[in-house]
């Protein structure tokens, strides 16, 4: 039987600390998908290594979105790629004759 070392699988778990996760607050244990209630109120939760604990509070989907991917929240700067290549002469196997 091939076993991981154990520095391999403390690396693995140690990266996972700190990931973020909402969770829609509905009453009853209802649907917990995120696209069945955007407009219901989402608790931020931190992985710590062992557990989800709190971390913040969202009032929708929205917010929660912008707090647990912060970096997609800020728009890209555009910047230009090369200039595209015109197509050259010639017979290509998916060109019409």
């Amino acid at each position: 039987m091939d076993e991981e070392p154990l520095s391999k699988w403390a690396e693995r778990r140690d990266a996972r600390v700190g990931r973020l996760r909402a969770v829609p607050i509905v009453p009853g244990g209802g649907p917990r998908g995120a696209h069945l209630n955007p407009d219901a109120p989402r608790a931020v939760e931190r992985w710590n290594g062992h557990v989800w604990e709190p971390y913040a509070f969202a009032a929708d989907l929205a917010e929660a979105k912008r707090i647990v991917y912060p970096e997609a929240s800020v728009p890209p700067s555009p910047t230009p790629g090369p200039a595209r290549q015109p197509l050259a002469p010639g017979k290509g196997r998916h060109r019409k004759p």
